[in-house]
């Protein structure tokens, strides 16, 4: 099979290579997954488990990605729940070849149904993003209605889908990020939208969440504004400030079988769209890791199955299913 993969730690994304592979082994309790479309994270070549398996030893070459939407192609010992030929999304372990990949073995509880009425693309643009902003607004950051909730990166992959979830809750949502991201994060839901070059982020006044993707100083300052009782969440890295009277927090998403299919079915009633920005076919997929250019949402890549949309390339925006935000340049 064809798959990206890593080798020299050093080299960083210029070590991206689409090479052939083995057909991946299905340990007991996994399933394969023939992919149909993954995603990833730019900076996961940073993480030691794309390196190092959970003993510390080396396991390159590794395969990066850690979202997948595709169809069980083998079962291994002991698995239940899950049949040869369902559709599926959901996690790869982190410590664990993962999803740039045509074929990826999974653990089975990282994996939930996928309905037929979501298209794999879509459902690639959901497990990382969608989890890490459900946990980040309601498991850590305990958002009810009424709050409100600053929310940096409001047009990025897990931003994007926390202002949709914040606003069904009945929060006030404030989204940040650079000019281009204002009719994105307003169309989304948020109530007021916060340019990070060009306005005062204490012009947001006093907020109960703040929800981080960016860290850094943002974070700090940000930290200011959580009244007394409220929280910082960040997923960017440990806060060294606490705001004054409340707690910051820093996680690392887990996998929730129950909650993807949650969303799944926020998806299917309209009621949670993600934005899925460039699209691109494996042969693509260093070019789309290595890019440095900004565009809202999240980039796919179409490893096999099914073409449901047109790849985007050198610029051009990716066309997808009907109804689905979509965006361009």
């Amino acid at each position: 099979m064809r798959a990206i993969t890593v080798r020299d730690r050093a080299a960083g994304a210029g070590g991206l290579t689409l090479t052939d592979l083995p057909y991946p082994h299905a340990a007991e309790n996994d399933v394969i997954v023939r992919v149909h479309a993954a995603g990833f994270t730019p900076g996961e070549l940073d993480w030691p488990a794309t390196w190092t398996d959970r003993a510390g030893r080396d396991r390159t070459p590794s395969v990066p990605g850690h979202e997948l939407s595709g169809v069980v192609a083998d079962l291994g010992y002991g698995t239940t729940g899950l049949t040869v030929g369902q559709r599926v999304f959901g996690l790869t372990d982190w410590a664990r070849n993962g999803s740039l990949a045509e074929y990826t073995a999974v653990e089975a509880r990282n994996l939930a149904p996928l309905p037929a009425d979501i298209d794999h693309t879509v459902a690639a643009a959901l497990p990382i993003s969608g989890l890490t902003a459900w946990q980040g607004l309601f498991d850590h950051g305990h958002l009810t209605t009424g709050q409100t909730v600053l929310i940096h990166g409001a047009a990025g992959g897990v931003g994007s889908l926390a202002v949709q979830l914040a606003r069904e809750a009945g929060a006030r949502v404030i989204g940040t990020g650079r000019a281009g991201d204002r009719d994105v994060t307003l169309n989304l839901g948020a109530h007021t939208f916060l340019d990070l070059d060009a306005d005062e982020l204490r012009h947001a006044g006093e907020v109960d969440l703040v929800l981080d993707v960016i860290g850094g100083d943002i974070l700090a300052r940000s930290t200011e504004l959580v009244r007394p009782g409220g929280t910082v969440v960040t997923i960017a890295a440990p806060p060294t400030v606490q705001p004054r009277g409340g707690r910051a927090v820093f996680f690392v998403v887990e996998p929730d079988r129950v909650r993807l299919a949650d969303l799944a079915q926020r998806v299917r009633t309209r009621r949670l769209k993600p934005i899925v920005g460039a699209v691109r076919p494996l042969s693509e997929a260093i070019s789309a890791f290595t890019c440095g250019r900004r565009t809202p949402g999240k980039t796919i890549i179409q490893a096999a199955g099914e073409q449901d949309g047109v790849c985007q390339t050198n610029g051009v925006s990716a066309h997808l299913v009907d109804g689905w935000p979509r965006t361009g340049t």
